[in-house]
């Protein structure tokens, strides 16, 4: 049967190349075949839908290999009639063989794995399963496994049989891996200690200063190098390093170490002219609309207002209260800041900080 395909193939050249090309293109284009069969109006769900998106698409492009592969294997044993080892076309398609089935190999592992030891972490509507510290390192341990058996395979293809070529081979790619080993070492080390450490995990709210500003943000995914955030103000990705993200001090604001939740606060400098019975009111009346509103906010704990400090222009009163979406921090503060600008404006409290004008002599 193969002998038969293999004549019929070397018969007629056209069809042998236009199936070389069809397969390439189809390595090439996978992603949309994979979103077209799945449908227009098919939405790939966070996480886990990206998973089996790139899942098939892998499996796409590995049945295009292996139809590359017996195609080149057909044409040139077909007209080769030496030792086959000697073909540098058999020993390129060969390791190319390889490559792309090591690299299944460790994808299907790295997706068992994931499912078998990961954390199922509760995205919108669906459910992704996120990586641990027992997935990640296994993943990495068996990643390196089947990496050095691809290497020592393609080197026998290659045709280094002898114990000191092969070990010149192995050496030279030894001594690229040292030499580069502080671009890609600490963030891996990092992202494994964070994962480990369990203070900072996926799906929690962190704050950390970026930049010299503040940065509240979604720990989105901690991936190998680098961890993904989601900006919760400017409601965008960002990427930080594994190692550099180490370096930051992180609050984790999903760690919070009351059963009330996150204790909030705010600021306001009032006049003095303000007596603290009115103060009090004012902010108990804008607590009493928030709960109206239904902000996020645990209202079961009553408002905390205290005098923070007694300057030379104004009070420093601050209003403290508590609350267990952390993922709406901003927009929870922002609304309720509005709520306390309604009730002064309807008590005439002004809130605008006084200044005292000095006098001159």
């Amino acid at each position: 049967m193969t002998e038969a395909i293999s004549r019929y193939l070397l018969q007629h050249d056209m069809l042998y190349y236009a199936l070389l090309l069809v397969n390439v293109l189809l390595i090439i284009l996978a992603p949309w075949l994979i979103r077209f069969i799945a449908g227009p109006k098919r939405e790939w769900r966070e996480g886990e839908g990206e998973l089996t998106e790139r899942f098939w698409t892998n499996v796409v492009r590995g049945l295009n290999v292996v139809v590359i592969a017996l195609l080149g294997h057909f044409r040139f044993f077909g007209q080769y009639s030496g030792d086959a080892s000697d073909n540098i076309g058999v020993k390129v398609i060969s390791i190319l063989v390889v490559l792309y089935l090591s690299y299944l190999a460790v994808t299907l592992f790295a997706r068992l794995v994931r499912k078998r030891y990961g954390k199922a972490v509760q995205t919108g509507a669906s459910v992704r399963i996120a990586d641990t510290y027992a997935s990640r390192i296994l993943s990495l341990f068996v990643t390196v496994f089947i990496s050095l058996i691809a290497l020592i395979s393609i080197v026998r293809i290659a045709g280094f049989s002898s114990l000191l070529e092969a070990g010149g081979v192995i050496g030279f790619i030894g001594v690229m891996l040292a030499l580069t080993q502080g671009a890609w070492a600490p963030d891996i080390i990092s992202g494994l200690i964070i994962l480990n450490t369990r203070l900072l995990g996926e799906r929690d709210v962190i704050r950390i200063t970026e930049g010299g500003e503040e940065l509240y943000a979604i720990v989105h995914r901690t991936r190998a190098f680098h961890t993904e955030l989601l900006n919760l103000v400017d409601n965008h990705r960002l990427m930080i390093r594994n190692s550099k993200l180490r370096d930051h001090t992180v609050h984790n604001l999903s760690r919070y170490a009351s059963a009330k939740g996150l204790r909030e606060s705010l600021s306001f400098k009032l006049g003095y002219n303000v007596p603290p019975n009115e103060v009090r009111a004012l902010f108990q009346s804008a607590y009493e609309q928030a709960e109206a509103d239904d902000l996020a906010i645990e209202f079961q704990h009553p408002l905390e207002v205290r005098l923070q400090d007694a300057g030379d222009h104004a009070i420093d009163w601050s209003v403290h209260y508590y609350t267990k979406n952390e993922q709406a921090l901003i927009a929870t503060r922002q609304a309720f800041r509005e709520r306390i600008l309604d009730a002064a404006l309807t008590q005439k409290v002004d809130l605008s900080t006084p200044i005292t004008l000095s006098q001159s002599v």
